[in-house]
């Protein structure tokens, strides 16, 4: 894929929320060509506590179906924390009104998977400037 070279989000933190290892190690490679430091939490409460206990995040990529806390009220937790926080809802259960949903949650772009690499790339690269 000739896009990952254009995407430079080095000295970047970004957390992500995903109980699949398989999915995590899909964004996993496919931002090791970035530059970004990745943080890998598989649950919500994992998710709050981190945010809560770091202040140099410049990112989260929010898994919607977790285990126990599901991703809506983790971004409503992670908000009142802060609000300018870039976070990107990711989610195979694409229902109507879910889009709808995370962005009421708080998120500020919303992608279905199975993820669109170049959709995620261009929607991160807007997200961080």
């Amino acid at each position: 894929m000739e896009t990952n070279f254009r995407h430079d989000f080095s000295g970047k933190n970004i957390l992500i929320v995903e109980d699949e290892m398989s999915n995590f190690a899909l964004l996993e490679a496919l931002l090791s060509t970035t530059g970004a430091k990745i943080i890998h939490v598989t649950t919500g409460k994992e998710a709050i506590d981190y945010v809560t206990n770091h202040t140099d995040l410049d990112m989260v990529l929010m898994d919607i179906k977790l285990p126990d806390v599901n991703g809506y009220e983790v971004t409503k937790k992670i908000r009142i924390l802060y609000p300018e926080l870039p976070i990107i809802a990711q989610t195979a259960f694409v229902m109507s009104g879910d889009k709808e949903k995370a962005f009421h949650s708080g998120c500020n772009a919303y992608i279905p998977k199975p993820i669109d690499l170049n959709k995620l790339l261009v929607t991160m690269s807007g997200l961080l400037l």
